[in-house]
């Protein structure tokens, strides 16, 4: 956590998910990149800020074909009430910037105040395990 300068982080497969980004964020999230949806995007809206922004990319938690149990609890009086700003994102729209995007990414890593991680794999037949393991968390959870 330090080594990427991360404030704080959260299990989101515990219990008390909401309960826990409360006390990561005790003055609420003012913006909040969403990949998974379901329970976690639940627990993020509970704790958005006033005015907060969310981002909606992806729903990696509905992945696996089966039908999600609800969607998140709360909507859309959480989004009116806490005057929330959602919208979808597809990184594609941006293409026009990819250039000028690359190049402020690049100076943030090369000052350091962006790190990257790299996972190299040696010999094409080793992708599809390596592309599998990561779906599985096994890069995040071991600790690359």
């Amino acid at each position: 956590m330090d080594e990427l300068g991360f404030d704080a982080a959260v299990d989101y497969k515990a219990e008390g998910l909401r309960r826990a980004l409360r006390a990561a964020c005790p003055d609420g999230i003012d913006v909040y990149f969403d990949n998974v949806g379901g329970d976690v995007l639940e627990a993020a809206l509970f704790n958005m800020s006033l005015h907060g922004r969310v981002a909606c990319c992806g729903a990696v938690s509905q992945y696996d074909g089966a039908a999600p149990p609800h969607g998140p609890r709360g909507v859309p009086g959480l989004i009116v009430t806490k005057r929330l700003t959602l919208r979808g994102f597809v990184v594609m729209d941006f293409y026009d910037q990819q250039a000028a995007a690359l190049a402020e990414l690049k100076g943030w890593v090369d000052s350091g105040q962006l790190k990257v991680r790299e996972d190299i794999i040696d010999g094409l037949e080793n992708c599809r395990r390596r592309w599998w393991g990561c779906w599985r968390e096994r890069m995040w959870a071991s600790g690359w």
